[in-house]
């Protein structure tokens, strides 16, 4: 058979193949295994495929996927999601309940023209248009209807020209200022920030039209932009009167009486937490058994008992969901009466708490477990500083602290060290990703920024509280019990490929990252590397959120079939729930919760976490550029954590901000976006920008409102010391891990990681 033969015969088993009723899409060298060709015939088989996509029997889809055309006709359909609108406002819709599906992009592109009036987080009814150009398949789509405002309200600064007024919206949910009708409402001032109504949402057709309701006082006056912040994320400081009185009676009728608790009062127990921790809401005890064992105690802050369901402060910790922590302030979940007096573990003082016992062997494996409801009386607060400086000379700490507790200090290192290196090699990732401290003075000015470490004494509490977690929910889930679940699904395959790609981008060696432990790997590689922020940046955005939920789908990340939240009642309402559990099961009644129930509150929940997170990045934000904006022209220490067509976004080393080099400021030469090894490269030899290479930036401009920052390359600051890495041959464009940090993950301010 000559060759011409031999593709015509191959064409005619591809449109078979592909268009078989089982057939999945895959990409061409899959296909040549399930043909069963030998790899020499990769040339024809891609030959073929090109001529099948002409003629139009085949399509390529996303990451190259081979689809029958079946897959992607033009055909239009209606779907309800989340929209969000990016600065050049064109946006994407986030199909809601919607599951990724193979060879399928999961947002809708949403041209300019066709958004309406949507604003960013509003809930959309969507018309979608699933299309076949150039061979792959596209899916645009047409806003239809606003079905839910995400808000009404915005911040922005005021300003009025030639007798008008309007207000630019803080960041970049609008491109265009808002008119607000009459000139000086409410006595604002040109440079005034302000919160307006908005009375018609702006679209391309129409500007849009608010109304101000509030001034917060002139843009950059002190303590204007926390305000700033409170107002556009929705979030009060203050609780109500009916609030603060249900609080005060749950403080009336506390004795510090144990009753039929399980009085733990003469345990050793300490509490490990921030130097500027109000609310101390874990303590920990631990003994040796006999024969070796371990008898771990996490001891958890007993809200639900100051608590009533549906009383004022229910009802009230239930709409905050969370607390919110931002640089100068704390939001607080529950009035500080209860959170930082009644329910606190303060030391020396009688406290009731949940208690989890669990009883480990030698190797840190988990035998059993136990919860009461307890009371304990802490014998020492300590600060993470004062457990880092007892582990790195422990004899200095002998004579400051009584016995039991410098050997209970020494035992927690030693177990909780032992849990976290059973839990890593079992399969648990851990991403290394930064966190701003950000450094204030007196006033409420900040001084300075820094990242945060984890250091040991975090990581020992970190491990006490997954137990605990974990434990809590193996139990419930033992029992057959329907209950508030962590959950963390795994990452879709196809973000996984996209992360292999990237990873591979970067002159990285590894095997598909569908394994976790070839991800473990990587990230181990990349320790103290330059490659190792975007590297962790692109494992995180390959990655799935973790909600809240009743449903049995596990936490990826953790490896753990089971995990709940159980140990910060004091500041995440899930916890709360999860307590009550426990106590409508030990008082042998039946919880009335059903599945729908839990998954609407699981809901609500995830959404104030994400709420929240998204403030406290803000906030920090805010806190960076205006701390910048009185340092044009200061150089930094930088490192390229971003690579795209428009230039390089670079974190500050010595203060970590982030911000963008635009690629035409670089005139040493010219660059062009090179797609497979995801850098700028010039056409002199040796001139290229690739991420995680080191730089020097200059501040060159500054805006707060807008959340922008631009840098240029400081004269002579060209890469310092990179490594120069080989550029792939092969690889698209990694869509996992390209696009800016935008801020890392919160952990709370100065609170346990606790997933």
């Amino acid at each position: 058979m000559d060759r011409g033969e031999f593709r015509a015969e191959l064409q005619q088993r591809v449109v078979a193949h592909v268009q078989a009723t089982d057939y999945r899409p895959v990409k061409p060298r899959v296909i040549l295994k399930q043909l069963g060709l030998h790899a020499d015939h990769r040339a024809d088989l891609k030959r073929v495929l090109k001529r099948l996509v002409k003629q139009g029997q085949i399509a390529y889809g996303p990451d190259h996927l081979v689809l029958p055309v079946q897959a992607a006709p033009q055909q239009s359909t209606s779907v309800t999601g989340i929209f969000r609108r990016a600065a050049g406002g064109y946006g994407f819709v986030r199909p809601q309940a919607a599951k990724p599906e193979v060879g399928r992009e999961l947002d809708i592109f949403v041209p300019l023209r066709r958004s309406g009036d949507a604003a960013s987080g509003d809930r959309v009814r969507v018309a979608v248009t699933t299309r076949t150009q150039h061979g792959e398949v596209r899916r645009t789509g047409r806003i239809l209807e606003v079905l839910e405002r995400q808000t009404h309200t915005f911040v922005g600064v005021y300003r009025e020209r030639q007798g008008s007024a309007h207000v630019r919206v803080d960041g970049n949910l609008f491109p265009d200022p808002v008119p607000v009708g009459d000139p000086g409402a409410k006595g604002a001032q040109g440079g005034d920030k302000v919160v307006i109504e908005m009375v018609r949402f702006p679209s391309h057709w129409q500007p849009g039209e608010g109304v101000v309701v509030e001034i917060l006082g002139p843009r950059g006056a002190p303590g204007v932009e926390t305000l700033s912040i409170l107002r556009e994320f929705g979030l009060d400081e203050t609780f109500s009167e009916t609030v603060l009185e249900s609080a005060r009676e749950q403080a009336e009728r506390f004795d510090e009486a144990i009753g039929d608790r399980l009085d733990l009062t003469q345990l050793t127990v300490v509490t490990i937490d921030p130097a500027d921790a109000r609310d101390f809401d874990d303590a920990i005890s631990l003994e040796r058994l006999p024969g070796g064992n371990w008898r771990l105690g996490i001891h958890i802050a007993d809200v639900a008992h100051f608590v009533p369901v549906d009383s004022p402060l229910d009802q009230e910790a239930r709409l905050r969901g969370t607390s919110v922590y931002l640089t100068d302030r704390v939001v607080p979940m529950l009035p500080e009466i209860i959170s930082n007096n009644l329910a606190s573990l303060q030391p020396e003082r009688v406290r009731y708490a949940r208690t989890v016992f669990v009883e480990l062997d030698a190797e840190g494996v988990r035998l059993a477990s136990e919860v009461h409801r307890s009371a304990i009386c802490s014998d020492r607060r300590f600060t993470y500083e004062e457990v880092d400086d007892f582990l790195a000379d422990r004899a200095i700490w002998s004579n400051r602290l009584r016995p039991d507790v410098h050997r209970l200090l020494g035992e927690m290192h030693e177990l909780g060290m032992q849990l976290r290196r059973r839990r890593l090699d079992q399969g648990a990732i851990e991403l290394t990703l930064p966190e701003i401290k950000i450094e204030l003075d007196r006033q409420g000015k900040m001084t300075g920024a820094r990242l945060l470490r984890q250091t040991e004494s975090h990581q020992l509490i970190e491990e006490f509280m997954l137990v605990a977690n974990q434990a809590v929910a193996e139990q419930l889930a033992d029992d057959q019990r329907l209950f508030l679940r962590r959950v963390h699904p795994p990452p879709t395959p196809r973000k996984l490929h996209s992360l292999t790609r990237f990873v591979r981008s970067l002159g990285i060696e590894c095997d598909s990252l569908e394994s976790r432990f070839e991800i473990k790997r990587v990230i181990a590689s990349v320790q103290q590397q330059p490659a190792q922020h975007p590297v962790n940046m692109a494992v995180l955005r390959s990655m799935q959120k973790a909600v809240y939920g009743p449903q049995d789908e596990g936490h990826y990340a953790l490896h753990s079939r089971h995990y709940t939240h159980f140990t910060s009642p004091i500041r995440r309402y899930p916890d709360l729930v999860v307590h009550r559990l426990l106590d409508a099961l030990a008082a042998g009644q039946t919880p009335d919760q059903t599945f729908p129930q839990l998954a609407e509150l699981g809901g609500h929940c995830s959404d104030r976490e994400q709420r929240a997170e998204a403030a406290e990045r803000q906030h920090t934000k805010v806190k960076l550029l205006e701390f910048l904006s009185h340092r044009i022209g200061s150089t930094l220490p930088g490192v390229i954590t971003g690579v795209e067509k428009v230039g390089l976004f670079v974190q500050g080393l010595t203060l970590p901000a982030e911000g963008l080099v635009p690629i035409a400021t670089l005139a040493d030469d010219h660059y062009r976006f090179d797609a497979d090894s995801y850098s700028l490269v010039g056409y002199r030899e040796g001139n290229a920008f690739r991420l995680g290479d080191r730089i020097e930036v200059s501040v060159v401009h500054v805006d707060v409102d807008r959340r922008e920052l631009d840098f240029r390359l400081a004269e002579g600051g060209g890469r310092r010391g990179s490594p120069r890495r080989p550029r792939p041959k092969s690889g698209g464009r990694p869509r996992a891990g390209g696009k800016p940090a935008r801020g890392a993950r919160s952990r709370r301010k100065g609170k346990k990681r606790t997933r």
